[in-house]
């Protein structure tokens, strides 16, 4: 179902967004309780489509986005790669969702054009499609020719997406800082962090001129590789809001019959397309992030085009260094270094947390000992992996989630071109070659020389940032602060405990309270009144009561 088109103000959106997640978050509530099939949602009821059989917490998501729109469609298809926090069915449902809504009327297109090139595009181009090639809830993309003859595609967004983005964002993170203070997994992970992430990601893909920029670096990265194809950004008819590139014809890289009358060799084009992802990520450190089938179109060699550079990942050299001793740790079947890698990685948890970890990694590889690299399925280890993780609630990077989600896809596109393809017969031998590539001369001199250049600053600087701090200790200035978490956490327990003790003492004095002043007071003339008012006093003092013994009840039960 399409979200409404956001015309009004923020607060018309807040509505809009609360009354869809009431709609679909009143069935996840009675799912959560266990009474799902007291409320048959399947049957139509509330606006959800007839079905026979009842929906599940995750379509319920998966629904929610779909009618919220643009920009809970990308949060959606970003979660789809958190398999840290979210649980299997949750990830699988997320995965489906479609980013595909009607087009805009071409009068619209025309106009937008037209507003960002100054021009009309009957005068901008030699020739311009009314009907787009596909639409999205960002933009669509319509062919055109220009005057020199070339094909190009013109990708145009919507007018009015930026605005409805900003209030989207606005609004998920009042909803991230309420669920950080109201709800035991908020207190554990970072969401606001997580939705300003989100934010950047996102407003990076409403920004067209950082598309461009981003295929024009992975063209740079692959200069001397012949197997990438890279559209040809034509920047005289770019802006922030109209993207215009170079039309790559080729076959669908989903489209089996057609690769194999093209004589296609689908083994060869399965390693090629590992080989360059595995490029992206662990030597150029910048990688395309959303490679779904529509994003590649294959020509013989096998060549690859590569579609679509909205979304992009990013890894640091020494982020790149430890997934290199990731990789062979889980390929040479060791637990000790795979859990130091994870430490390395950045994944944040207590020594207690990685000694459970530990072990569970430990059963984890079990499984694959002994047995031979093409049945080691990369995608199914780093799942799991990742699933682990989110039960003792670890920490992962998103560039890492992201990662592991680009790589799975990667690999089910492998198999779906040649079923008996592994990629990690692909991925073992690359990431030893690049290990070998780290004593070479070239490698560590490039690493020596700004060490140099530090090591000399800090000769420098040190006597002095020395005496002043001695300086601050001799005159008492120096001060240190220790955080127990496990401490703040059983304070806040504790915190919530007293404050509940209280709101019932106070209930039950009230109760008593309001009960023998309406004894005392009769109803006439102003007594009528007070009595009214005494008895609405005794409502509200009995809904609290309610409320506290639920809120116990919950907690309790939790």
């Amino acid at each position: 179902m399409r979200a409404e088109r956001f015309q009004h103000g923020p607060a018309d959106r807040y509505r809009q967004v609360v009354r869809i997640l009431f709609r679909h978050g009143f069935g996840y509530l009675v799912n959560q309780l266990g009474q799902g099939h007291l409320v048959p949602f399947h049957w139509g009821l509330l606006g959800h489509a007839r079905r026979a059989t009842p929906y599940t917490q995750a379509e319920h998501l998966r629904l929610v986005f779909e009618e919220l729109g643009a920009t809970f469609i990308k949060l959606g298809q970003i979660l789809s790669t958190r398999s840290d926090l979210l649980p299997p069915d949750f990830i699988a449902e997320l995965s489906k969702l479609q980013d595909a809504v009607p087009p805009e009327p071409i009068r619209v297109i025309e106009a937008q054009i037209a507003q960002e090139l100054g021009e009309s595009p009957t005068n901008l181009f030699a020739s311009f499609d009314r009907d787009p090639l596909g639409s999205a809830s960002i933009g669509q993309a319509h062919a055109a020719t220009l005057a020199t003859g070339e094909e190009v595609v013109v990708k145009v967004q919507r007018p009015g997406v930026e605005r409805l983005v900003e209030a989207d964002l606005a609004i998920l993170m009042d909803l991230a800082r309420l669920a950080q203070t109201r709800t035991g997994w908020g207190q554990i992970y970072d969401l606001p962090g997580m939705v300003e992430e989100f934010a950047d990601t996102l407003r990076g893909e409403l920004d067209y001129i950082r598309e461009g920029r981003n295929a024009g670096r992975i063209e740079r990265n692959f200069a001397k590789e012949p197997s990438l194809r890279v559209p040809t950004i034509h920047w005289r008819y770019t802006t922030r809001r109209i993207l215009t590139m170079e039309r790559i014809e080729g076959i669908k890289i989903g489209d089996v019959a057609a690769l194999a009358s093209a004589g296609i060799d689908r083994h060869e084009l399965a390693a090629t397309g590992v080989r360059i992802v595995l490029k992206m990520m662990l030597e150029d450190g910048f990688f395309h992030a959303d490679p779904h089938p529509g994003n590649f179109l294959v020509k013989p060699g096998p060549i690859i085009g590569l579609l679509d550079y909205g979304m992009v990942g990013r890894l640091d050299e020494q982020t790149r260094q430890n997934l290199l001793y990731l990789f062979l740790a889980i390929v040479d079947q060791d637990v000790d270094s795979v859990v130091d890698q994870l430490s390395a990685l950045g994944i944040v948890g207590t020594a207690s947390q990685f000694e459970r970890l530990k072990r569970d990694i430990e059963h984890l590889m079990s499984l694959y000992w002994g047995l031979p690299l093409k049945e080691v399925e990369i995608h199914r280890t780093l799942e799991e992996f990742l699933a682990t993780a989110r039960r003792h609630m670890l920490t992962v990077p998103s560039h890492l989630a992201l990662m592991s989600k680009t790589l799975s896809m990667h690999e089910g596109l492998a198999r779906q071109l040649d079923p008996e393809f592994n990629v990690a017969e692909v991925l073992g031998p690359y990431a030893r070659e690049l290990v070998l590539r780290t004593y070479l001369p070239q490698y560590w001199a490039r690493r020596v020389l700004p060490a140099i250049r530090d090591l000399s600053q800090l000769a420098v600087t040190l006597p002095r940032r020395a005496d002043r701090l001695l300086g601050q200790v001799e005159r008492g200035n120096v001060s240190m602060s220790v955080r127990v978490q496990e401490t703040e956490h059983v304070l806040d327990s504790l915190n919530r405990m007293v404050n509940r003790l209280i709101l019932g003492i106070l209930a039950g004095a009230f109760t008593i309270g309001i009960a023998l002043l309406l004894q005392i007071y009769r109803a006439t003339g102003v007594e009528r009144i007070v009595r009214w008012l005494l008895g609405a006093g005794f409502a509200a003092v009995g809904g609290l009561g309610v409320w506290l013994i639920y809120a116990i009840f919950r907690r309790g039960h939790h």
